[in-house]
């Protein structure tokens, strides 16, 4: 893998690996940064809504923006490996506010069903909602998503996920130019 690569964002539905696979990708880079985008949800204190919820649109905009920020301020210094729920329909957002001219983004998109036992099987993470699970899978499914930036039914075991990513960091498939700010 190359010695800087600035940001990668490591997205897809719930269950499809993101944090296992994110944290085994920032150990591959020193320096690193692992940030988990979930943990900016934990920073709303009252009044927060599912965030796969039609009503919480608003919500996810601003924890995406500042999940986004801290990012864009870590991958100026170190690589920086951000694991979150990022489709496309917020990768404008996402990449605008971080700050950075381009990134990395992967979407790991097995299938519903190895979703659905991930989530129902892993241990030590809340979420374990099958319907939002279901939900999120569809909306990655029929999203418009470059074909480069998908690794569709990715190889089992985290190594060869992580392997694969890395020679698609190397090779410049995954990498997303970000849009100037109008």
């Amino acid at each position: 893998m190359p010695d800087a690569p600035g940001l990668i964002l490591v997205s897809g539905p719930p269950g499809a690996g993101k944090s296992t696979v994110a944290a085994a990708l920032a150990t591959r880079f020193d320096p690193s940064v692992l940030v988990s985008g979930d943990a900016f949800f934990d920073f709303l204190a009252t009044g927060a809504i599912e965030p796969w919820l039609p009503a919480s649109n608003a919500q996810n905009e601003v924890v995406t923006e500042a999940s986004a920020m801290a990012a864009g301020r870590f991958a100026r210094d170190y690589a920086t490996v951000f694991d979150g729920m990022v489709g496309p329909w917020f990768l404008p957002t996402f990449a605008q506010a971080t700050g950075v001219a381009r990134l990395h983004y992967v979407v790991l998109l097995p299938s519903l069903d190895r979703c659905l036992d991930s989530v129902a099987t892993r241990l030590g993470h809340e979420f374990d909602d099958p319907a939002a699970t279901r939900k999120m899978h569809g909306e990655f499914e029929r999203a418009a998503i470059d074909p480069r930036h998908v690794v569709p039914d990715p190889p089992e075991g985290v190594d060869a996920v992580a392997d694969l990513i890395g020679a698609g960091i190397t090779d410049g498939r995954f990498l997303h130019a970000v849009a100037a700010s109008t």
